[in-house]
């Protein structure tokens, strides 16, 4: 087992999950003046955003996860 690798994957892991801890923090932050309608849509699309940058790693990958994911959040809050 090559452990510098282990190491390597540990500190990108790490990196990572705080980018995107800080990233939910900013943007539920901004969401304070919003419908629920609006934060639904933006929660959905940082969801799949981040769900489609680490499923496909390229940035088209997150920019068709916060599409879909936007898209999913705004019919979810109408049902409400």
């Amino acid at each position: 087992m090559n452990h510098s690798r282990l190491t390597s994957n540990s500190g990108y892991v790490r990196v990572t999950l705080l980018s995107v801890a800080a990233a939910a923090t900013l943007v539920l932050t901004g969401c304070a003046g919003m419908s629920a309608r609006e934060t639904s849509t933006v929660v959905g699309a940082t969801a799949g955003a981040v769900v489609g940058g680490v499923v496909t790693g390229t940035t088209a990958g997150a920019a068709v996860g916060a599409a879909a994911g936007g898209v999913i959040g705004n019919e979810v809050s109408k049902k409400r």
